[in-house]
């Protein structure tokens, strides 16, 4: 192992960046070796002294490189925290006989949970104490809270070290005061390593949790519980050895049956139990078959399903109870459409909402299913030309009022209230804007631009009209995903006001890779595909200078995660494009580490990047991946945020990559790497915390147009 890459500097003000010691190693698959000289770094243990001196020796060269900045970072961040309420609350929302919402005041850092017995707030008792019970972690973030059938225990899962390893408590709310959140109602139960879901049976005394695998961190143990034993009593109730599903628990609309839910990339599984008896046995809803992908959803005695059998981009079908394990009787409820996706729906006694897709924009269809009006459909109406629309909590469903909440790229997170029977809204809360926030002051398109191949992608655009100029003078900055099928739509951020205020045009790139076209989107955006993604991001850039909306040498470029991948594909690839790029917790080792199965989360991405241990995938794979692909030539300043305990991305990534970037690139610009010693892949936990990291990308951007 190498000692500590110690920092050479003389002073603060000639100082040079870390340089991490290279030991060879030799990798050979498929005929074809690799050295990886980073490879010691990859200690899951988080524990090697010699990593965490060179991280800490990263944090601090960054730090110093930023000092100018410091100033404008700081001011960006009480402009960012001063846009926030301070004091706030969600709309009450009715679930069984009480009234549930929550509340942050002042200066803390996280919601406090409430119930009451009307919406105005009659007998308004606390349930939850979030700030309390999070005061003594550097990291703290709340999982699922659920409330028994009966509405007098609830569940609380937590978790202190940012690696989405779930310990569940529970309470006794019938010892509940009013105004203090006392320990003297917690149950002795507590469950460890788990996922941090849990679903009550009918009797109000027996839980289902899915336990971790430690080491992939999977989820791939479902176990049942009894309120007032321990855990070691617990009973395996389902075991899945196969590693490329992801486990979940859910319950059906109707509250008769519990599922656990396996997704794998190209396939689901459910299994059945009544909630009613839950010391049966599970058993498959219908036969699992490859390459089918469902969500089905009980009320009385129909299963509605979303389905992709025979249809690519989901077809509604419905069938009766005891007949939904034979596909050759369901009945089609909505038919597959070529360039409309079936996203999901919600089920009521009287209507179903269908969520859809088409042209990338999503909509709202209600169809009423009983009484006179049966078979009468309508679309739920929004006026912006790019907007993010979801449904919201709708916990009971023998209501004919819906919520949905609504944001545009202009407009402020909204709840609205839709009557189901006539379509008639109301809004119940907008999302304030502190300060001199004006929406008729901003501008958004929706506009497609035509990549390499001739395919038209979709962007979302937004900036503030007084200063834009479109010739080609603005700083502009372009954000994408396309991974997963996970689409990024267009909604209201007031972070990036301040980016907007100072003339900026920010851009999303709605590329291949994700579902926002449909489902072909995303299949033409993965696996051997995935060069599509980085091409198509690449090509947006390209076009967005043609056409005057943003400064060819002002250019700059933000992704996570995924996005990551994304930047250091795009920087290997167009490097010239980018004054600036942001990668945050980014997936930069592709190859390696989809040829390690004992890391997390490896296994069921095979069908997203294809299984390297294939010779054809490995050769896919290594054309893009970004730590395999760094070469000698100049690259755009580099911003690297990470965190030390991310359970998705591990932090030798970037390390690794930052190492060997250092090693290549013949440029003399900035390139930093901050690793959060405490957090996980969301960032800093709490309101205020997460906004440093924003405040930090924001000046590390501005602060280059001015040198």
């Amino acid at each position: 192992m190498p000692t500590s890459s110690l920092i050479s500097t003389t002073s603060d003000n000639n100082i040079t960046a870390p340089k991490a010691k290279k030991i060879r190693h030799e990798m050979e698959m498929h005929n074809h070796q690799r050295i990886d000289n980073y490879y010691w770094m990859r200690d899951d243990q988080r524990s090697d002294k010699e990593i965490l001196a060179h991280l800490n020796d990263e944090n601090h060269y960054a730090d110093v490189m930023l000092a100018e900045q410091k100033s404008l970072q700081e001011s960006l961040f009480e402009e960012l925290k001063a846009r926030i309420v301070k004091d706030d609350n969600t709309v009450p929302v009715k679930d069984g006989k009480y009234w549930y919402h929550s509340e942050i005041n002042g200066e803390q850092e996280y919601s406090n949970y409430y119930r009451a017995s009307s919406f105005e707030g009659e007998n308004n008792t606390l349930l939850l104490d979030v700030n309390e019970r999070a005061k003594d972690h550097e990291f703290y973030d709340m999982g699922d809270l659920s409330i028994s059938p009966n509405d007098q225990f609830m569940s609380i899962a937590e978790d202190t070290d940012s690696r989405r390893i779930y310990t569940i408590k529970f309470k006794d709310l019938s010892k509940v005061n009013q105004t203090s959140d006392s320990s003297d109602t917690y149950l002795t139960d507590v469950l460890l390593e788990t996922e941090g879901q849990i679903v009550w049976a009918n009797d109000n005394k027996t839980v289902f949790y899915v336990k971790k695998d430690l080491e992939t961190l999977l989820g791939t143990q479902v176990y049942r519980h009894k309120l007032g034993t321990p855990q070691s009593d617990d009973v395996l109730v389902y075991e899945e050895d196969d590693h490329s599903f992801y486990m979940s628990l859910d319950k059906s609309r109707d509250e008769s049956q519990i599922y656990i839910c396996l997704h794998a990339t190209e396939s689901t599984h459910y299994l059945a139990l009544s909630a009613n008896k839950p010391d049966g046995e599970f058993i498959d809803l219908l036969p699992h078959q490859e390459q089918h992908e469902y969500h089905a959803d009980k009320m009385g005695e129909h299963f509605y399903i979303v389905t992709n059998y025979q249809a690519k981009n989901f077809r509604l079908m419905k069938v009766a109870v005891e007949k939904v394990a034979d596909i050759n009787n369901w009945q089609e409820v909505i038919a597959h459409r070529e360039n409309v996706l079936l996203e999901g729906i919600e089920l009521f006694h009287q209507f179903l909402v269908v969520t859809e897709r088409e042209q990338g924009q999503i909509r709202f269809i209600v169809h009423t299913t009983q009484g006179d009006n049966a078979g009468h459909q309508y679309p739920l109406a929004f006026n912006d030309p790019c907007y993010f629309a979801c449904l919201g909590d709708n916990p009971e469903p023998e209501s004919t009022i819906a919520r949905l909440y609504y944001s545009s790229l202009t407009t402020p997170g909204s709840l609205f209230e839709f009557d189901l029977a006539t379509g008639e809204r109301k809004l119940l809360k907008q999302q304030k804007v502190l300060g001199d926030f004006n929406k008729e002051d901003y501008q958004s398109e929706r506009l497609f631009f035509t990549a390499r191949d001739g395919i038209e992608v979709p962007v979302s655009i937004v900036y503030r009209t007084s200063m834009y100029k479109k010739d080609g003078t603005n700083p502009l900055l372009q954000y994408g995903y396309g991974a997963y099928g996970i689409t990024i739509d267009p909604d209201f951020s007031n972070q990036t006001l301040s980016l907007l205020d100072r003339g900026f045009v920010y851009v999303i790139a709605h590329i291949r890779g994700s579902e926002m076209l449909g489902r072909q989107w995303y299949e033409t955006g993965k696996m051997a595909h995935k060069q599509n993604t980085f091409n198509d991001f690449i090509d947006v850039t390209k076009a967005l200078v043609e056409q005057g909306y943003g400064a060819k040498d002002k250019i700059f470029a933000s992704g996570g995660s995924a996005g990551g991948l994304l930047m250091g594909a795009i920087v290997n690839q167009a490097p010239e494009l980018y004054l600036g790029i942001g990668a945050h917790v980014p997936f930069l080792d592709v190859l390696t580490t989809m040829l390690d199965e004992s890391i997390p989360l490896t296994t069921n991405e095979y069908d997203e990047w294809g299984n390297p241990n294939e010779a054809q995938a490995y050769h896919n794979i290594l054309a893009y991946s970004p730590l395999d692909n760094i070469k000698a030539q100049d690259y755009p300043n580099i911003l690297v945020t990470t965190g030390l305990h991310d359970s998705q991305v591990q932090y030798f990534e970037p390390m690794k990559w930052v190492a060997k970037m250092r090693e290549f690139k013949t440029d003399d610009n900035l390139l930093l790497f901050k690793t959060d010693m405490e957090a996980g892949h969301g960032g800093a936990s709490g309101r205020f915390k997460k906004l440093n990291e924003t405040a930090l990308e924001m000046s590390f951007f501005i602060s280059l147009l001015t040198e």
